[in-house]
Parts: structure tokens; C-alpha cells; sequence
């Protein structure tokens, strides 16, 4: 059997020139990078800005686990099946971060014969947009040490300054440092911390931006310490708007790239979703649906926290309004979380599939929460039984939700045709009825309560001694109405990584809490997440290689 590596390998790709022309981009609306990958221009997406949206279609999953859920692959795949069946569409997805590529995951572009490529470029270098991101972040962190050492007209207490620096790689020894040693030239001697790019806040106003000006006021608005005084100090106060903008100038371009079946997909920005808000750029988002009928896009990890922030995060920023959510899981990942082992799971198991197809129903239940129709696809693998097949589809009758296999790991397009023609059923010709789940005007103890009890299914929220200070000062600032961003555990509804299935019984622990204000929202740390991931004791890294030829192995 061949490796994703080897199928993205393998195909024949056209010439991004050749997928623009399918969508009918001139040579004046994109910028090649290189022979398979553009950027699409600036002055296209403000000429299509009167075109009619089309359908937003939301991709997300149940909590991963080991065994796998395929909600990329299962996206690329959708895409295809509709391009298969000759209508307009657009894939508009997030570009994946070295952390996990080298570290546990792996390439990130899908899977098997539902993938994007080239393959490899997207999940290496691609066209420089984290490094760009990275340089935009490590230049604020700079001009803040520099006006320290040139005098601190600012009166930035040194204790309380909050910007990190950031690497996209992860590296546990970089969580905690020490800068400025050396001679008194070299700096102000203080502790410091770096975060992996994917979590810095400058990723997030990446992703939130509309255009240019949005992106120049939202780097402005970022809190980067506070004063003696005990009053926040801008990025705007800095200085460090104008260059970062500069360093960021391309980058905010979105990337045209395909899929293995020529279908146009849009990918640009790349945030977390355990540790920031984990969905691709608006600006790829919205111009993909100005460019076709249907967009099809995802949300990092489950939809306890990517879906979760599209819908409370994203969608209140842009305005935008899905019609329809596909809820993507696996029987293997549904026996993982009934308590049987990865090296079991190929066995039939309706017992184990009962007790972990709760947590399909919880997000089933929390999806309609936004009024939104719900679709779930079973990433079908060789092992699943008829009989858990069935199972699982009563389920889904008996809780009124569509119910569909998808196969398109080894058919592509072909294996999503009929998920496809069930969205096109349940959006065509209808209004999305979406709402958040909660209005801006709640307070954030209300809305962690909320978001704790109603998608996590918690009893109730408990706050360290810091986070109850640090909301306080929050509200002070006046930023009280902001949306809240969950730093949580991907592995399970609760903040516990061990708890799988539907937990209940528990408490949500807030051990802090900080505003991202030129993002727009306020971060609730819980458990032990970290924004600076480690490596395993095997790291994907050690399989990776190069050969003579400048073929890549090993990425996945």
C-alpha cells in the first residue's frame, strides 16, 4: 500500500496557471510561487467583493484520538466530490505548522487519494507566510526590548511585560528563558518565554483580518505590557506597526493550490485550535465563497474547540453564516472512546461502540446548539462490521441527523459523491438560521460558564487565585464584551485528557486568563495546556529525509 507521501508523489499535478484559468483568474489576479502554487491579489479580492456568497459547509469531528478521524482528508474529499459532480466549488483550509510535522502528526493535508499538493511544499516552507508571521512577532518582541534599553520613555515595568517571542517548532527549553545577559550593551536582564507561531497573537490577527487596515489597526491593539502605572502599553505605542505590516505585506495574500483531482483550494493561516482559535484566514475564507457556490472549510481538533471558535470566534468577526455542519468521525476512534485499545480496535465491537458513541451525540447535541443541520460522515475504514455500521446509523435516525459513509481515502472524490449530494439537499435554496451560543453583552464569567457547561457538558467553572485577578483587571480595561478562546485539551470534553467518551461530574479549571486584544478575544488557559509544545521520544523528525534526487521521505 502506498504512503500519502507516495500518492502526493505520484501525481500529476497542472500548472497552478491551469487552476486559475479553471476559476477564471487572469494573469493579473494571481502571483505564481513557483510552477503549483499562487497567491491570489489584492486587487481581485476587492473586485469581487459585490459577488454573492455561496454556501459555507463546516467540516469538524468528534475529540481525535489515536486511532484517527480523517476530517481533513474527509474536507479534500468533499471538495472533489463536488467539483466530481461539476459544480462551483472552493476548499479553504489552514496551512499546516512544523511543530506537528516534525514532531508527532506528520504531514497535514489530507490523506490516501483525498489530498492536497504539492504535498510536501504546503507542509514545509510553502510560500513563507509562518515565517513571515514569526519575523512580524520576533520584530515587536525586539522593538519592546530596544526601547527598554534606549531609555523605557514608556515606563514599561519590566515585571509585567506580556509579549513572547515565538519559534514554529516545537521546543520545550524555549518555554522559559532568560534574555539580556552580558554586558550592560546587551540588554535588560529579564525572564522571557517563547510560544510555538501557531499560538502567537499575531497568527490570530492573521486570521482575523478583513484586509491591509484591519490587519494594521489589529496589530496596533495588541498589549504588549504594562506601564509602572499599571496601564497597558500598545504595539501602536511601540512603534511596531508600520514594519510588521511590511513584514507581512505578501503574506496576507491568500495561497491557490489543488487537490489531486485539480479541485481549487484556498489555504492561508494556520492557528491551533486546543491553544488559539484553530480555523484558516476570513480573507480565504470569504473570498473563496465570493469565487464559488459551495466552500467547503474545517475547524482544528473537535467541535467542542475548533467548531466551537469558528461559530463564537470567527463567524461573529466576519459576519459570516454557515448553512450546515459535517460532524466526521470513525468506528475505530467511537471504540477508542469506549474504552477499548488502539490494538484492538479492527475487531467488531458493538458494546465498546455504544459506550463511545456518546461522545457523537454530545457533539451532535452542541452543533444544534447554533442552529445549524447537522451531517455526520463515518470515515469508513476495511474493519468496520455491518452490523456497527448500522448501529451507528439507527443513532443518528433516532436523533434526527443525516447520517452518510465517506471513503474517499481510497476513492477521493468518488467516495464523498453521495455526502455531497445530502448537503446540496439540505442548503439548496434555504437561509442559514446560524446563531452563536452566546451575545457579546454576557459577561466572560458567564460566557466560560456557558461555553463549560453547555459544549463541555462541565457542572460548573473553578478559578485559580490569578485568573480571578486577572479577569478583574480585564473588565476593568472595558474588555468585558470581547469572545472567548478556550485553551483546552483536544482529547477530551473535558480539561482532563484521560476523561473520554461524554465525562460528567466535573469541574472546568481555569488557571488563567489573559486579553488578546488586537485579536479580539480573551484567552481562558485550562489544565496544563501549553502554548510551546514538546517532542516525543520518537519524533516524527527521525524519519524524515531527504535522498540524492531532492525527494523528501518520511513526512508521511
Amino acid at each position: 500500500m502506498k504512503s500519502d507521501l507516495e500518492i502526493a508523489q505520484s501525481a500529476e499535478m497542472l500548472p497552478i496557471s491551469k487552476i486559475a484559468e479553471s476559476i477564471n483568474l487572469s494573469e493579473e489576479d494571481y502571483e505564481c510561487y513557483g510552477r503549483y502554487k499562487a497567491k491570489i491579489s489584492d486587487s481581485y479580492i476587492r473586485k469581487i467583493e459585490g459577488n454573492k456568497d455561496g454556501k459555507l459547509i463546516l467540516v469538524t469531528a468528534i475529540n481525535p484520538t489515536p486511532a484517527g478521524e480523517g476530517k481533513t482528508t474527509t474536507s479534500v474529499g468533499l471538495a472533489d466530490a463536488f467539483h466530481k459532480l461539476d459544480k462551483k466549488v472552493m476548499l479553504a483550509l489552514r496551512e499546516p505548522s512544523l511543530g506537528p510535522c516534525f514532531g508527532m502528526k506528520g504531514g497535514a493535508a489530507g490523506g490516501g487519494y483525498a489530498q492536497v499538493v504539492p504535498m510536501e511544499e504546503i507542509n514545509l516552507h510553502f510560500t513563507g507566510d509562518f515565517h513571515a508571521i514569526t519575523s512580524a512577532n520576533n520584530l515587536l518582541a525586539a522593538l519592546i526590548d530596544n526601547h527598554i534599553q534606549q531609555g523605557n520613555e514608556l515606563q514599561i515595568d519590566t515585571r509585567q511585560i506580556l509579549w513572547k517571542r515565538c519559534l514554529d517548532m516545537n521546543d520545550r527549553s524555549l518555554r522559559n528563558v532568560v534574555v539580556g545577559l552580558g554586558a550592560k550593551t546587551d540588554g535588560f536582564v529579564r525572564e522571557d518565554h517563547f510560544v510555538i507561531t501557531v499560538a502567537s497573537e499575531i497568527m490570530a490577527i492573521f486570521c482575523l483580518a478583513n484586509n491591509m487596515a484591519d490587519l494594521k489597526e489589529k496589530l496596533g491593539n495588541i498589549i504588549v505590557a504594562y506601564n509602572l502605572s499599571g496601564q497597558p502599553v500598545t504595539a501602536k505605542e511601540i512603534g511596531a506597526v508600520g514594519p510588521m505590516a511590511a513584514l507581512l505585506k505578501d503574506a496576507i495574500k491568500p495561497n491557490l493550490v489543488q487537490t489531486l483531482e485539480h479541485t481549487p483550494c484556498l489555504i492561508h493561516g494556520g492557528p491551533f485550535a486546543n491553544i488559539a482559535h484553530g480555523c484558516n484566514s476570513i480573507i480565504a475564507t470569504k473570498t473563496a465563497l465570493k469565487m464559488a457556490d459551495y466552500t467547503i472549510t474545517e475547524a482544528g481538533f473537535g467541535a467542542d474547540l475548533g467548531a466551537e471558535k469558528f461559530l463564537d470566534i470567527k463567524c461573529r468577526k466576519a459576519g459570516l453564516k454557515p448553512d450546515v455542519a459535517v460532524l466526521v468521525a470513525t468506528i475505530r476512534a467511537l471504540k477508542y472512546n469506549g474504552g477499548i485499545p488502539k490494538d484492538q480496535l479492527s475487531t467488531p465491537n458493538i458494546d465498546a461502540l455504544k459506550k463511545g458513541s456518546v461522545n457523537l451525540l454530545k457533539h451532535i447535541e452542541n452543533l444544534k446548539k447554533y442552529n445549524l443541520p447537522v451531517i455526520v460522515a463515518i470515515n469508513a475504514f476495511v474493519s468496520d462490521s455491518k452490523e456497527e455500521i448500522e448501529f451507528l446509523e439507527n443513532i443518528c435516525k433516532e436523533n434526527d441527523v443525516k447520517f452518510t459513509l465517506s471513503d474517499v481515502w481510497a476513492k477521493g472524490g468518488e467516495g464523498a459523491v453521495e455526502l455531497a449530494n445530502m448537503i446540496m439537499e439540505t442548503v439548496d435554496g434555504k437561509e442559514s438560521s446560524f446563531k452563536p451560543l452566546y451575545e457579546d453583552e454576557l459577561s466572560l464569567e458567564d460566557k466560560i460558564s456557558k461555553v463549560a457547561k453547555e459544549i463541555y457538558g462541565a457542572d460548573g467553572v473553578s478559578y485559580s487565585s490569578t485568573a480571578v485577578k486577572n479577569l478583574k483587571k480585564i473588565n476593568e480595561l472595558g474588555f468585558g464584551n470581547l469572545p472567548i478562546c478556550v485553551a483546552k485539551t483536544q482529547y477530551s470534553l473535558s480539561d482532563d485528557p484521560t476523561l473520554l467518551g461524554r465525562p460528567s461530574g466535573f469541574e472546568i479549571t481555569v488557571r488563567d486568563v489573559y486579553v488578546s486584544a488586537g485579536a479580539g478575544f480573551v484567552v481562558v488557559l485550562t489544565g496544563d495546556i501549553m502554548t510551546m509544545p514538546g517532542l516525543p521520544k520518537s519524533p516524527q523528525a527521525y524519519k524524515i529525509d531527504v535522498d540524492d534526487n531532492g525527494v523528501i521521505k518520511g513526512l508521511f
